[in-house]
């Protein structure tokens, strides 16, 4: 895109952003964006410019018990931070992810609540622009011991792929505008004021993590590792399975620093180098440990986080495809370990990671695979684990009829089936389960039927079933 083109829209940005009362800070991170998209930067990340981070390069979480008391001494100076910012769209959704329903009768955020009641440590919420009077009403009726802090996530327009101009969309003009990532908590909590009122109430550190991951919970031992050391950052990996060969991994660049690739930034020539887990054996848990001095001298000394640019693709409106092509600018939270001297990482069980994005992630986050135990702390059914089953129990379910919360409840609704005993639970077709279902073993159930099948009231199913 030849240079003089920058004139013509970049403008047209800021005016679009200042009549919506934007900061100046986000506006000037946005132009640095946009600039980088009209010089032909797409934000790809090459295999030459990397290398893979050996085990022997980071510790294990395991081996970090003795930091335990440090832990609880430094609690009081420690925020959780919790990114708010999801809809459930892709599970038919059109209010906040952390609204619904994920274990023992309780969504999301009741959990998390109680969680940090327990802990005693500050809580802190990262909303977005669709999610944040939602979530006041819902804390308006919980009423928890203690509210947690809230700030907003920004937000950026999204730009016209065939000519990188503001996007107009008159139906709906909220879809004129994209979450910039999580990426953008640092920025957010810059410019909301929360970071410097948090460091003048004492805080020194934060744990941030997604809202829909109830593995992420506060450890002593990890925060006592990331305070005694004096680290400015630290994220937590876990060692990729077959199954992780899509998400981002640790690397570490040619400049010594260590780097977070996620898939958008991959060249398509070079994904299958990508997905080798045995070259590439870490991905980002998305749990980050912060040193909220350190975040403040960065902001002090380059006066905005310019963290690497993810240029997604997408349609205006992402329910039609046949709708104006757009990109959206969007940043990594894990990517600011690349702007950190001294920042490090942790090897954590995989007990620390399990988001759900799917309504698979749910059926398996209710279901006895998982147990809410008395601090509300989630944990792999012990019992299971005794047993030699795997961590966790794979599940694909038609997404024709099992892809929407409402569908999956409708066909679940005398009661979820027992997985204890489960390794892998596949359905193709449309199945309705009765109660007191046990599956075990691995199992494929498939209706080829035009009509429902359903499953009878106390079933056993230890092999395939067909309909």
């Amino acid at each position: 895109m030849p240079k003089s083109e920058v004139e013509d829209h970049l403008p047209a940005f800021v005016a679009k952003m200042q009549n919506e009362g934007l900061q100046p800070l986000v506006i000037d991170t946005f132009a640095y964006y946009y600039n980088q998209v009209l010089s032909g930067e797409t934000g790809l990340v090459y295999d030459r410019e990397i290398q893979p981070v050996a085990l022997k390069d980071i510790q294990d979480f395991n081996h970090l018990k003795k930091y335990a008391a440090a832990g609880q001494r430094a609690l009081k100076h420690c925020v959780r931070i919790v990114l708010n910012g999801g809809l459930g769209t892709t599970m038919g959704l059109t209010g906040p992810k952390s609204l619904i329903e994920a274990k023992n009768g309780k969504n999301f955020l009741e959990i998390i609540l109680k969680q940090a009641d327990h802990s005693g440590v500050q809580l802190a919420l990262m909303n977005s622009f669709n999610t944040h009077a939602a979530t006041r009403a819902a804390l308006s009726k919980i009423k928890p011991a203690r509210t947690p802090l809230q700030f907003i996530q920004h937000k950026f327009p999204k730009i016209q792929q065939k000519d990188l101009s503001p996007t107009a969309w008159p139906k709906n003009q909220a879809l004129e505008w994209n979450p910039p990532g999580h990426g953008d908590v640092y920025t957010a909590l810059h410019t909301s004021g929360m970071l410097e009122n948090l460091q003048k109430s004492g805080i020194r550190y934060a744990f941030i993590h997604n809202l829909d991951n109830l593995g992420a919970q506060m450890e002593s031992w990890l925060l006592g590792y990331f305070a005694e050391c004096e680290f400015p950052f630290m994220m937590e990996v876990a060692e990729k399975t077959p199954a992780d060969i899509k998400g981002g991994h640790l690397a570490k660049h040619r400049n010594g620093r260590l780097i977070l690739r996620e898939a958008a930034q991959c060249p398509q020539d070079e994904i299958k180098a990508f997905q080798d887990i045995t070259r590439y054996r870490f991905f980002n848990t998305n749990n980050i440990w912060i040193n909220l001095e350190s975040l403040k001298t960065v902001f002090e000394k380059e006066q905005t986080l310019h963290l690497p640019m993810i240029l997604n693709p997408k349609t205006v409106d992402p329910r039609k495809a046949n709708s104006p092509a757009v990109y959206q600018v969007e940043t990594a939270m894990g990517a600011a370990i690349s702007l950190f001297d001294g920042a490090t990482a942790v090897r954590v069980p995989r007990s620390r990671f399990f988001p759900v994005k799917s309504c698979n992630d749910l059926l398996a986050l209710r279901s006895d695979c998982y147990v809410l135990e008395d601090r509300y702390q989630l944990r792999l059914n012990p019992k299971r684990l005794s047993a030699g089953k795997p961590e966790t129990v794979k599940i694909k379910l038609d997404p024709n009829f099992y892809g929407k919360i409402d569908l999956l409840e409708r066909r679940f609704k005398h009661g979820l089936p027992s997985l204890f005993d489960c390794e892998s639970l596949n359905i193709e077709g449309d199945v309705y389960f009765e109660s007191e279902v046990t599956i075990q073993g691995r199992v494929s159930i498939k209706n080829t039927q035009s009509t429902p099948a359903v499953v009878k009231k106390g079933s056993v199913i230890n092999s395939d079933m067909a309909f």
